[in-house]
């Protein structure tokens, strides 16, 4: 697989597992009672986002290695016994 490949894979992989991770461990200003002028009160009050894109990171890269294992594998769909036989028209 091209170099090229992996990267978009991974970036795909990365933001999906962002909109994953985002909303873990979120607690709003009006839960904490420290609402800011000008804001709402459902803003989050430390929405630590460098935390949360080190853990996208290494679970986009565990996702990734697992995708890879998979594909280098040889397993297909027809292997997994719930999903029917699929066969080319005659």
């Amino acid at each position: 697989m091209k170099i090229g490949t992996l990267i978009a894979m991974y970036f795909v992989i990365w933001w999906i597992c962002l909109f994953a991770v985002l909303p873990l461990r979120v607690r709003t200003q009006g839960e904490t009672g420290e609402v800011v002028p000008g804001t709402p009160a459902s803003a989050p009050a430390r929405p630590d986002l460098l935390l949360k894109a080190g853990i996208t990171t290494v679970v986009a890269g565990v996702v990734l290695a697992g995708i890879l294992w998979l594909l280098g594998s040889g397993l297909g769909l027809d292997d997994i016994p719930f999903f029917p036989k699929f066969a080319s028209p005659r």
